[in-house]
């Protein structure tokens, strides 16, 4: 267990504060699906996943999706119990949202951003009245999600105002992808990089 005060965290590393939520009931904000976007259920090959994937996430360091074997991530995303849908515009996914009923009873929103070209047009709203829909529908008792402290700055006040309730924190350490794992060192400014 930590003790109060100041720790260390090594040269090459991120550090991440993730607070875990969760949501025991549906709440909706009944968004309209915006202009221009159709929702559709995918199932993506593990390159086209990891597309989306960066589109969505880069900015904000995701990187656990792109360490996995294309074997591994294949198996995750033909597994039955797990679901991937997106927003498209103009033919191209622009969205994304996986859901995880691999827990019995409960449902991770285990991935869901949109990309730059939907931030602020009211389409993650949308989304996520989608997924709360699509989670409940699976009879579950638990619908949870975490972010962190590298994620968008504007994602856990979003998460709050959909309905889900902090319950945990932890802290994570994990290789800076912008040094282990080729990232562009321009991405997520405002995490800096400490090289070893």
């Amino acid at each position: 267990m930590l003790s109060d005060g100041f720790h260390d965290v090594p040269a090459g590393k991120v550090a991440m504060v993730v607070t875990f939520l969760e949501m025991r009931a549906p709440q909706l904000r009944n968004v309209a699906l915006p202009q221009g976007l159709t929702f559709t259920k995918i199932t993506p090959d593990a390159e086209t996943y990891r597309d989306l994937f960066r589109r969505v996430g880069q900015d904000w360091l995701w990187f656990s999706r792109n360490l996995l074997s294309d074997s591994a991530l294949t198996d995750i995303l033909n597994n039955p119990k797990v679901q991937v849908f997106t927003l498209m515009k103009d033919g191209r996914a622009e969205a994304l949202l996986e859901l995880d009923f691999r827990e019995d009873r409960a449902c991770e929103l285990a991935y869901f951003g949109v990309t730059p070209t939907l931030i602020g047009t009211g389409a993650g709203a949308y989304l996520m009245d989608r997924a709360v829909d699509l989670a409940f529908a699976g009879e579950i008792e638990r619908f949870h999600v975490h972010t962190c402290t590298i994620d968008s700055q504007q994602a856990l006040a979003f998460y709050q105002r959909s309905g889900f309730r902090p319950v945990r924190q932890k802290i994570e350490i994990a290789d800076d992808p912008r040094i282990h794992h080729g990232y562009d060192s321009a991405l997520a400014p405002h995490v800096p990089i400490i090289a070893p």
